[in-house]
């Protein structure tokens, strides 16, 4: 299978630049994956394809304040770095900017509280570095970090909490779950109030979610691994409503590829892990019954999932509409609905 068959064309002025003023005036794209048929809605209307019985799975992860901008010690040269992924001791796995002030051996000041030593380069040519801080590392990111924007939006966000589920909870992302910023706290409460359970899980964004497929061959890739934790609880609650006839709702690609690390006999295991999970057309879905998204990049491993799911045919015929319609693509832009 061919990385190139999952390509098209953007125009630029279709990729969202800005999220709306409210979370919920999304357009909605509904597409039934048995008939090929899709319908033009707005993302309140999601209320009227839940059924009493259904459970509605939410990632609940919280984006860190990952980028972080310091200065080479010996060269007093400017650094970028963003977090990907922590190791134990203080140890976490960053890429750089310039990664020619970041060598082996090199200590990057960003205040009197934070520093950190490179200590090798990896194999995807990112960094390992050992922070010094002293204090909570958590409330230091808070205070010196950024929220890191994905590299097609160019404008900057006036309020990073937009970049941030309604529901965020468990810090460790540098990217958002974004299918679920287009929930507001209201339109929550109403899909309860219909009988829909509402239930979570947690998986870490890495950047490589929303990178392009790099290799010519589907079957090649290979995924980068991201931290998941899924409850007793939340197990149990998801297994008793599918048990009963209900349909598990995903919200999102990540809340899809936790359900199906942790499906086996058609039933949900609590855990935590990590997950490498590599989702293209012919996977067979043990867990998710349908799935909100959002539109994603040509080539990416989340376009291959949606088009797993729901069929490439389909998926490239609703992606020609949303086009066609001026849809607004990527994280600040419309929903699709995969029934």
């Amino acid at each position: 299978m061919r990385v190139d068959d999952f390509d098209f064309n953007l125009p630029q002025e279709l990729i969202a630049q800005t999220p709306l003023s409210h979370r919920d005036h999304s357009r909605l794209l509904v597409v039934d994956k048995s008939s090929g048929s899709f319908a033009d809605r707005t993302f309140p209307d999601v209320l009227e394809y839940f059924r009493p019985e259904d459970v509605l799975v939410l990632n609940d992860t919280r984006v860190l304040p990952a980028r972080l901008y310091g200065r080479n010690s010996r060269s007093s040269g400017a650094v970028e770095i963003l977090l990907l992924r922590p190791y134990d001791g203080g140890l976490w796995e960053v890429l750089v900017k310039p990664g020619k002030r970041a060598k082996v051996g090199a200590e990057i000041f960003f205040s009197p509280q934070l520093s950190c030593e490179v200590l090798e380069i990896t194999a995807s040519g990112g960094r390992l570095v050992d922070f010094k801080y002293a204090g909570d590392f958590e409330e230091i990111l808070q205070i010196l970090g950024e929220t890191p924007l994905p590299p097609y939006i160019h404008e900057k966000i006036q309020d990073p909490e937009r970049y941030q589920t309604v529901y965020a909870k468990h810090s460790g992302s540098v990217a958002a779950p974004t299918a679920g910023l287009h929930f507001t706290p209201e339109l929550l409460k109403k899909i309860e109030s219909r009988g829909v359970a509402l239930t979570s899980l947690t998986l870490h964004v890495g950047l490589g979610t929303f990178r392009p497929v790099q290799v010519e061959h589907v079957e090649d890739h290979v995924m980068h691994e991201e931290f998941y934790q899924v409850s007793a609880d939340n197990a149990r609650l998801i297994n008793e409503r599918r048990g009963a006839g209900g349909r598990v709702i995903a919200v999102g690609t990540t809340t899809v590829r936790v359900l199906e690390s942790v499906a086996s006999q058609g039933l949900v295991h609590a855990g935590s892990g990590w997950t490498d999970i590599f989702i293209y057309p012919g996977y067979e879905f043990q867990m998710v019954d349908a799935l909100l998204t959002n539109f994603h990049l040509p080539k990416s491993s989340l376009l291959m999932l949606v088009s797993a799911f729901a069929g490439s045919k389909n998926i490239r015929a609703a992606y020609e509409h949303a086009i066609a319609e001026n849809y607004r693509f990527f994280s600040f832009g419309d929903a699709m609905l995969l029934l």
